[in-house]
């Protein structure tokens, strides 16, 4: 039931489910006052003083006023309220000891207000403003310390959420084609946008509370995030200009797009890539065809880290439950985990721009060992 918890969240240190915030009296949040609600919403303190763990980023939620809190509570309360109670989180020692988050907070909580750029536009700081508190884009996107807090010194530099790595958000972004603003919108609201590659993995959640939100707050998230990815430099034209020649090659030459001497290098993954991907990825991805994206211009196989890729390949992506969207069918019962490093090395040749990837075997274990 919607709001009811359970919903668990794999992390460093161990794995974590959602609590029941229905207003149900005694498994829900029923008996919880207003103030004690906005204390759970900016400190991470509960009804009874027992700390939150900071997975749910109440140190984004600082930023909100007292109004939305206001409607926030409104809204929760009157939901249908459900009688259940999740599963016990299931975190290592010494995380699983509650007290020592007072610690934590004291360390990297800040308690301030969101105050506008005034040499930014309006439509800027409101982009701005929900990047960096409803939206909390850094839980992701941001590095964390050994204690799980963002580094505030590399802000949306690159992270990691649920096995899956979460590619820099500032002018360190490896996507091959950059993100303009429009682009960027319509991938936030539908998860997909032209030569760019569709959402998978925990941001196809992201895409699916965005797609209720208004348009006008999209847009100004999208225009504060291209903003941080800077203006356009010889390198990423380099990277765009042979990205885009590798996927318009991909049609001609034999299906496989890599450079040949990546072709000849790399056989076994050639071979993989005409078996496994090349019937749809090949074609070049239209408005009303099955086809899929040519994988030059995927981001995945630009990234610095090689999970996502094979978080992808082993899984696949499926449509929401209930939606109907483009989908990409899981191959880890098809493909061996030899077979999948060798695919993976070989897509990697696909951005010419970017050294190959290391222990990529070792990933593709560990990928396994944690479906």
């Amino acid at each position: 039931m919607p709001y009811a918890g359970g919903v668990p969240l794999e992390t460093p240190f161990g794995t974590l489910y959602g609590t029941n915030i229905t207003p149900h009296a005694t498994t829900g949040i029923g008996r919880w006052s207003e103030p004690d609600f906005v204390r759970a919403m900016r400190e991470g303190v509960d009804r009874n003083g027992k700390h939150l763990y900071p997975a749910f980023p109440y140190q984004h939620f600082t930023l909100l006023p007292d109004d939305e809190l206001h409607a926030l509570y409104a809204y929760v309360m009157t939901r249908t309220p459900v009688e259940y109670v999740p599963p016990a989180n299931k975190l290592t020692f010494p995380f699983n000891i509650r007290p020592l988050l007072a610690v934590w907070n004291a360390l990297y909580l800040r308690r301030h207000d969101h105050r506008p750029d005034p040499m930014q536009s309006a439509q800027w700081n409101r982009g701005a403003y929900l990047v960096q508190s409803l939206g909390h884009c850094g839980a992701c996107h941001s590095p964390l310390n050994a204690l799980g807090a963002e580094k505030r010194d590399d802000y949306l530099g690159g992270g990691y959420a649920e096995g899956w790595y979460a590619p820099p958000l500032d002018e360190k972004n490896p996507s091959p084609v950059p993100w303009t603003t429009q682009a960027l919108a319509a991938y936030l609201r539908h998860g997909i946008a032209p030569q760019h590659a569709m959402a998978g993995g925990p941001m196809q959640g992201v895409v699916g509370g965005l797609a209720q939100a208004s348009g006008e707050d999209v847009d100004a998230m999208a225009v504060y995030l291209v903003s941080l990815m800077g203006v356009s430099t010889p390198d990423r034209e380099v990277r765009e200009n042979q990205s885009l020649a590798l996927a318009n090659a991909s049609r001609t030459d034999s299906a496989t797009p890599a450079p040949s001497d990546a072709r000849e290098r790399l056989p076994s993954g050639a071979s993989l890539y005409i078996g496994a991907c090349a019937s749809c990825h090949a074609e070049g991805r239209r408005a009303s065809s099955g086809t899929a994206l040519q994988l030059s211009l995927a981001v995945a196989v630009h990234e610095g880290d090689p999970s996502s890729l094979i978080r992808i390949i082993r899984e696949g992506i499926t449509a929401p439950e209930g939606e109907r969207s483009r989908w990409m069918p899981a191959f880890a019962g098809a493909l061996t985990d030899e077979q999948i490093t060798a695919l993976v090395t070989y897509l990697r040749t696909l951005a010419p721009e970017a050294p190959p990837w290391r222990n990529v075997s070792e990933q593709v274990a560990k990928a396994r060992s944690s479906s």
